[in-house]
C-alpha cells in the first residue's frame, strides 16, 4: 500500500486550486424526552483544515435525514447552506427509555465559514415529513470566543485511495478505535481490506474515482472497545462502545466532542469508524457516522452496510431482529429512499423501476421466512446470553444465510422490482423494493432503489453544475 501523509497531499492539493473556505463547526446539546426537546449552544469551532464539500451544490436536495439544518442570512433570510442528517437523540427519543428519563447527547454541523453574522436554523420532521422549525440562534464568527482548533493529529492521517481535490470529491474518514501503536499497522491492512470490499460494490465500484479515503486511529492505550453487557469497559480516544441503546451489536460513541477533535484533523465529509474488535456488530446514522467491527468474520458486510445507513440514509429493510425502538403509533410514509407504507401504490416512490403488470404488494415466500428467522433469532439471544466463542456465532449467522439464499433462489423473485411486505423493523405496514438487498440481509449487493439514492448522494458531493 503507497502510504502519503497528509501533511503532504492535501496542502498540495489546496495550493494547487483555489482556496476553498475554511470550515466552520457549531457544537450543541441536544436534551429531552419522549414529548419535549430543546438545543443549547456549546461553542462555535473554526476547524483546522479546509472546507471539502461541495461548493457548487450550497442547498440539500436529497433530504435525507430526520432533522435539517440551515445556515441563514438574518436580514433577507437566504440560505447559504443547508444539509440534512439524523442523529443519536433522534434515534434515542424512539426508545422506551425516553419516556422515563430525560438525557442529552452533544452533537454538532459543519458547514462552509460564514464571514459576516449569521442564522443557524434546526428543522425536524413534523406532520407529513415537512420540516419544522425547532431551534433558531444567531451566531457572529468574529466573536472573541470562536475557537480555533490545531490539527493535532494531521501527522498520523494515511490516504487510502486518492481520487483528487478534496473539494470535488467524497472525503471519507476511516477511524480507528481500541488500536494500541503496536497494531497501527494491522489498522491500516483493514482500512485498506474494507476500502477495496467497498470499491468492489456497486455503485461504489463504478464512482470509485469520485472519492477519496483517509485513515485515522490515534493510539489507545488497550486493545478494543468497552462492552458492557460482558463487563467490558475501555477508556480509549474516539469511545465507541457495543450495547448502544441496550442492544448488543449495536455499536456507537456517545462522545462527540472526543470524536469531532480527532475528525478535524483530516479532510472529511463521512465518517466509518472500525473498532478493534471480534463480536459482530455496526452501526450507522445517516450523516454523523457508521461504525464495524473490524475483526468480525462479517465485517465486509458490515463496513457497506452500515455506510449505506451514514451515507445515503437507508433505512434498516430487515424486521425480525430486536431493536431498541418502538413501532410506530401510526403507518406513515418513510422518509428513506428504500421503504414505503404503500399508501398510494399508483405513486409508488420507486415506481420507475417497476416493470408493467408487477403486483402490488409483491408475493415472496414472506411466511416461511419469518417461521425460520424468528427461530434464528430466538438462538441467537440464547446463544449470547451463554456468551459463547464467536466462532459459534459465525456458523449460526453462515447457516442461516445460506437457508435464506435457497430460499429467495427458489421463489423466482430475483431481481423483480415491487413492494415485499416487511421492512423498517415492521413485519407489517412497510414494503422494500426486492425480495433481497444488502440492507435486509447479509448480502453483497444493493437493490437498485438503494444504489440509485446512493448514486444521488455522490452525485450532491461532486458535480459542479
Amino acid at each position: 500500500m503507497r502510504i502519503i501523509l497528509l501533511a503532504v497531499s492535501f496542502l498540495v492539493s489546496s495550493a494547487v486550486a483555489a482556496a476553498p473556505p475554511d470550515t466552520m463547526r457549531v457544537d450543541f446539546f441536544h436534551s429531552g424526552n419522549h414529548e419535549t426537546e430543546m438545543f443549547s449552544l456549546d461553542q462555535v469551532v473554526i476547524e483546522p483544515l479546509p472546507w471539502t464539500g461541495n461548493m457548487a451544490q450550497p442547498v440539500d436536495n436529497t433530504l435525507r435525514g430526520k432533522y435539517l439544518f440551515e445556515i441563514v442570512h438574518p436580514q433577507t433570510k437566504a440560505v447559504a447552506w443547508s444539509r440534512s442528517f439524523s442523529s443519536i437523540y433522534g434515534e434515542w427519543e424512539t426508545t422506551g427509555e425516553s419516556r422515563s428519563i430525560n438525557r442529552s447527547f452533544h452533537e454538532s454541523v459543519r458547514f462552509p465559514v460564514q464571514e459576516e453574522p449569521f442564522e443557524l436554523v434546526m428543522k425536524k420532521r413534523g406532520a407529513g415529513n415537512a420540516f419544522e422549525e425547532v431551534w433558531r440562534i444567531e451566531l457572529d464568527p468574529a466573536d472573541v470566543l470562536v475557537h480555533r482548533e490545531s490539527a493535532m493529529y494531521a501527522g498520523q492521517v494515511v490516504a487510502i485511495h486518492e481520487g483528487g481535490d478534496p473539494a470535488g470529491k467524497v472525503d471519507l474518514l476511516i477511524m480507528g478505535d481500541g488500536y494500541t501503536a503496536e497494531e497501527h499497522d494491522a489498522f491500516l491492512e483493514k482500512a485498506t481490506e474494507l476500502t477495496d470490499i467497498l470499491f468492489a460494490t456497486s455503485p461504489f465500484k463504478e464512482r470509485k474515482d469520485d472519492f477519496n479515503v483517509w485513515a485515522l486511529a490515534p493510539a489507545a492505550t488497550q486493545s478494543g472497545v468497552s462492552r458492557p453487557s460482558t463487563g467490558t469497559f475501555r477508556d480509549n480516544p474516539v469511545r465507541t462502545t457495543y450495547d448502544a441503546f441496550r442492544s448488543e451489536r449495536y455499536i456507537l460513541t456517545f462522545d462527540n466532542k472526543a470524536m469531532r477533535r480527532i475528525a478535524s484533523s483530516a479532510p472529511y465529509d463521512f465518517i466509518e469508524i472500525l473498532t478493534n474488535t471480534e463480536t459482530y456488530g455496526g452501526g450507522g446514522i445517516y450523516g454523523l457516522y457508521s461504525t464495524a467491527a473490524a475483526n468480525s468474520e462479517w465485517a465486509p458486510y458490515l463496513f457497506v452496510h452500515e455506510f449505506g445507513h451514514h451515507f445515503a440514509g437507508l433505512a434498516d429493510e430487515y424486521y425480525t431482529s430486536s431493536v431498541a425502538y418502538e413501532a410506530p403509533a401510526e403507518i406513515t410514509e418513510p422518509y428513506e429512499p428504500n421503504v414505503t407504507a404503500l399508501l398510494d401504490p399508483d405513486n409508488l416512490k420507486w415506481k420507475h423501476h417497476v416493470l408493467p403488470n408487477t403486483p402490488l404488494p409483491t408475493p415472496w415466500p414472506k411466511a416461511e421466512y419469518e417461521k425460520h428467522s424468528i427461530a434464528y433469532q430466538e438462538r441467537r439471544r440464547e446463544m449470547r446470553a451463554a456468551n459463547v466463542k464467536e466462532e459459534e456465532m459465525n456458523a449460526l449467522f453462515r447457516y442461516t444465510k445460506e437457508y435464506v439464499e435457497d430460499l429467495f433462489e427458489k421463489s423466482g423473485q430475483e431481481g423483480i422490482v415491487g413492494a415485499f411486505e416487511g421492512g423498517n423493523y415492521q413485519a407489517e405496514g412497510f414494503y422494500r423494493s426486492e425480495q433481497n438487498c444488502l440492507m435486509f440481509t447479509r448480502s453483497e449487493t444493493f437493490c437498485a432503489v438503494c444504489a440509485e439514492a446512493i448514486g444521488k448522494v455522490i452525485d450532491e458531493y461532486t458535480l459542479t453544475e
